[in-house]
């Protein structure tokens, strides 16, 4: 198959709309569930190139959660300890799978963005994984394959149209790429730069100790910034993304929402949250905005009274900002990741916030030293790059 005719593009006004190979090559997919859409097909490969670049370069499962082309969440197949397994509603499903740790990191760290989300997979879905999968909403799902378990689950969602696409794990695009905007032709070489350690080896700064697991967590932010629309910035902890900024005209506006998204994945971690108590049968989607507004300044929308009951079964206690900043003073060891270089140190002031102790950024600023002076302060680590990772 060459071609694939499509519903529409981005919107149902634009018609016609299709996939299909210039060189007149086969397509290196197949649809094997549901009518796939145009914005599906651009969260499916970006999701793919990020997964299977993770996968290379680590050697670890790995997956992603796409929503308008830049994922929501990524990570490798780390195992889940107790309180991860519960932040993440899988606590009610054993052992799972690398695959399926894999997916539920990514689909958990911000579990408000990941919300009808398009998934990528980088090893063949299994029975774990796709039991993850049926419980939530979402789009699709794109994996080198499936297994008979795997694809009878899915193929069970959304009454049988529940998108799932196959892709050949062999296919190699031209190393040249073109798009159209405005009736005029872009072309440019494909970013086939391989993120790998040794991208790492510049340490600028006093502290120069950079130990394994914080490698590991800089070639995360540093993949997954590769597939997010610029302006990015990527926090990384235990193999995940556990905060993204994407698009964003301001480096220091990107820093401080992915910041925020990083502190809310901490914060679902505190006695508070783990132990809200909530009506019996809420749905998923009502019980995470819960919790996202239950840890944010309008906490008040959901303990008023006439609200709270709707929610939860005891009215929960305020989570005073005072409670907030003393839990979030215990997050460590995390990793931030800039597609650019940072030009203020007001970034760094930002990240050290939540946590941050390892930095991955390219360089290159006027004002480096100032940046560098800031992460000496609080005894940081970081790597300059030199590379650019901009993602138009």
């Amino acid at each position: 198959m060459n071609e694939l005719e499509l519903k529409y593009g981005c919107n149902p006004n634009q018609k016609p709309s299709r996939i299909f190979m210039a060189d007149g090559s086969e397509l290196p997919i197949k649809v094997l569930c549901g009518k796939p859409g145009y914005i599906n097909f651009l969260d499916a490969f970006n999701g793919w190139q990020l997964v299977r670049e993770l996968k290379e370069a680590t050697g670890l499962p790995a997956a992603t959660s796409f929503k308008h082309v830049s994922p929501a969440g990524a990570a490798v197949g780390l195992p889940l300890d107790e309180t991860m397994r519960k932040i993440y509603w899988v606590d009610d499903m054993g052992d799972l799978s690398p695959l399926a740790c894999a997916y539920a990191r990514a689909r958990g760290a911000d579990r408000m963005s990941s919300f009808g989300d398009f998934i990528s997979l980088s090893d063949v879905c299994d029975a774990d994984t796709a039991r993850i999968i049926k419980r939530e909403v979402s789009d699709g799902v794109i994996a080198p394959g499936y297994t008979k378990e795997a694809l009878e689950i899915l193929e069970s969602k959304k009454n049988g149209k529940y998108n799932v696409i196959e892709i050949d794990p062999d296919y190699v695009p031209a190393p040249v790429e073109r798009k159209q905007v405005f009736g005029v032709t872009f072309e440019q070489g494909r970013n086939n730069l391989t993120i790998n350690r040794e991208l790492l080896e510049n340490i600028v700064t006093e502290n120069k100790e950079l130990p394994d697991n914080a490698k590991i967590d800089m070639i995360v932010s540093l993949i997954t910034l590769k597939y997010t629309q610029s302006n990015s910035v990527c926090y990384v902890k235990d193999g995940q993304a556990i905060g993204i900024g994407a698009g964003q005209q301001s480096r220091v506006h990107c820093t401080r929402l992915a910041g925020q998204k990083a502190d809310n994945w901490y914060l679902r971690q505190s006695p508070q949250v783990l132990n809200l108590q909530f009506v019996d049968g809420i749905k998923r989607a009502d019980r995470d905005n819960a919790i996202d507004v239950y840890i944010g300044e309008e906490y008040m929308d959901v303990l008023e009274e006439g609200a709270w009951q709707k929610t939860f079964k005891v009215k929960p206690p305020v989570f005073t900002r005072e409670e907030k900043r003393a839990w979030l003073d215990g997050m460590k060891g995390v990793t931030i990741g800039s597609d650019a270089f940072f030009p203020f140190g007001d970034n760094i002031e930002r990240a050290h916030k939540s946590g941050v102790q390892y930095i991955a950024q390219p360089g290159g600023s006027v004002r480096d030293d100032n940046v560098i002076e800031v992460c000496n302060k609080y005894g940081i680590v970081m790597a300059f790059t030199g590379i650019r990772l901009f993602h138009h």
